[in-house]
C-alpha cells in the first residue's frame, strides 16, 4: 500500500459496487484493499467487471474473513451489500476494527442505515434489522443539506437522493406547504444487476409504465430526511415509473407556493440555496439525464404558474444516486477535498 487510505468495497459485484470500484480506481488518495464476495472469491474483478480489465490487474474478489488483515491504522470501507444484510457484514467489520484499533470508517449504500430507529427500518422493509445497536452511529442524508458529528453514513437510496434535491429547499425556505407530488423516472440499472421481469429487454425497451404507485419505500425515506433537515415532514405522494433507458433519474415534483414567485426569483433562490455545492447545478431550462448521465453532478430546473412550482431534478441513479454519492460523503468524512475523484464529467452520449 501507498500513502493512500485502504478501501475495502462489501457486496462487490452489483452495478453500485461497480461504480464504486470505477471511481476508486480513479480516486486521488483511496486506493482499493479488498473487493469482497463470497459468490465471486477467487475471481478477478475484470471477470466480473469487464469494462474494467485495466483498473485493478489480477486482483481478486476476497471473502470478508479475508478482508479482516486489511483492518489496520486508517480504512475507508463501502456497503455494497443487498437491504437486510448489509447492517450485519458491516457490525463485523467494525467489531473487528475495534479489536485491531483500527479507524475504519463506513458509508453504507443499502437501505440498512437510512432510518434513525429500528421500528421505522422495519415498518418499510418488514424485517428485523441486522445490527439495531449501530443505528445511532449513522446519519442518512445528502452532503448538500447536512452535516453530521456520527462516525459513519447510511446513504440515501437513488430516488430518494433526486427527490430530496428538490424537496429540502422547497421546505427549508418555506416556499410551499408540506404537500409534495413526485413523479420519477428511473433507468433499468435501478432494478440491480439480477435479471428480473421489469429489466428484461423486450420489456423494458421503447416502454414506459408506473410501478408501487404511492406505495414506494423511498417515499418515507425522504419524508423522515426531510423533517430532520427542514423541520418540517412533507406528505408525499410518490409515483415511480421504469423508463426505456439503462442509467438515470428524472424527477418531478410538484407543490403549492405560499405565495406566488416568478421563474426568475425560483431560480434566484434555488441558486442561492445551492451556492458553493460543487455538484449542484440550476439549470436555465429543463434538465435532461444524458447531460449528467455517468457523472457525480445534478441538474435542477424551475418552472412556475399562478401558485404552483414544478421542481425537475436530473441524475445518475448509479453516481449521484449511489456510488458518486456515498465516495462524496466519504471524501467528507476523511477530510479530503470533497470533489476528490468526482469531477470527471459524463459521456454525454450513453
Amino acid at each position: 500500500m501507498s500513502n493512500k487510505i485502504p478501501t475495502i468495497v462489501l457486496g462487490g459485484t452489483g452495478y453500485v459496487a461497480g461504480e464504486l470500484l470505477r471511481l476508486i480506481a480513479g480516486h486521488p488518495q483511496l486506493e482499493l484493499a479488498a473487493a469482497v464476495s463470497t459468490s465471486q472469491a477467487g475471481n478477478t474483478i475484470k471477470s466480473v467487471f469487464p469494462h474494467l480489465q485495466n483498473a485493478f490487474g489480477e486482483q481478486s474478489y476476497i471473502t470478508q474473513d479475508e478482508a479482516g488483515k486489511f483492518l489496520q491504522g486508517e480504512v475507508a470501507l463501502f456497503s455494497a451489500a443487498p437491504h437486510g444484510a448489509s447492517a450485519a457484514l458491516i457490525a463485523k467489520m467494525l467489531k473487528q476494527a475495534d479489536q485491531n484499533n483500527c479507524k475504519l470508517t463506513v458509508v453504507d449504500v443499502s437501505a440498512d442505515f437510512r432510518y434513525p430507529d429500528a421500528d421505522s427500518y422495519e415498518a418499510v422493509y418488514g424485517t428485523a434489522h441486522g445490527a439495531p445497536e449501530l443505528l445511532e452511529q449513522f446519519s442518512s442524508g445528502l452532503p448538500e443539506h447536512m452535516q453530521t458529528d456520527t462516525p459513519h453514513i447510511g446513504h440515501p437510496g437513488c430516488f430518494a437522493t433526486a427527490m430530496l434535491l428538490g424537496a429540502v429547499p422547497l421546505l427549508d425556505m418555506q416556499l410551499t406547504d408540506n404537500s409534495i407530488h413526485a413523479f420519477g423516472i428511473t433507468g433499468s440499472t435501478g432494478s440491480g444487476r439480477s435479471p428480473i421481469t421489469g429489466t428484461h429487454h423486450p420489456l423494458r425497451h421503447s416502454n414506459l409504465y408506473a410501478y408501487k404507485p404511492l406505495a414506494h419505500r423511498h417515499a418515507p425515506e425522504v419524508s423522515g430526511i426531510c423533517a430532520q433537515v427542514t423541520g418540517t415532514k412533507p406528505v408525499l405522494s410518490f409515483i415511480p415509473h421504469s423508463g426505456p433507458f439503462a442509467r438515470g433519474i428524472h424527477m418531478t415534483l410538484t407543490a403549492n407556493l405560499k405565495k406566488e414567485l416568478s421563474n426568475a426569483e425560483l431560480h434566484a433562490k434555488f441558486a442561492h440555496y445551492y451556492a458553493g455545492k460543487p455538484f449542484i447545478e440550476i439549470v436555465a431550462s429543463t434538465p435532461r439525464i444524458k447531460d449528467v448521465a455517468g457523472s457525480n453532478y445534478a441538474h435542477i430546473g424551475i418552472a412556475t404558474e399562478g401558485s404552483v412550482v414544478a421542481v425537475f431534478i436530473a441524475i445518475d441513479n448509479l453516481v449521484k444516486g449511489a456510488a458518486g454519492g456515498a465516495i462524496q460523503w466519504m471524501n467528507l468524512q476523511l477530510k479530503l477535498e470533497e470533489t476528490a475523484g468526482l469531477t470527471v464529467p459524463g459521456p454525454g452520449w450513453i
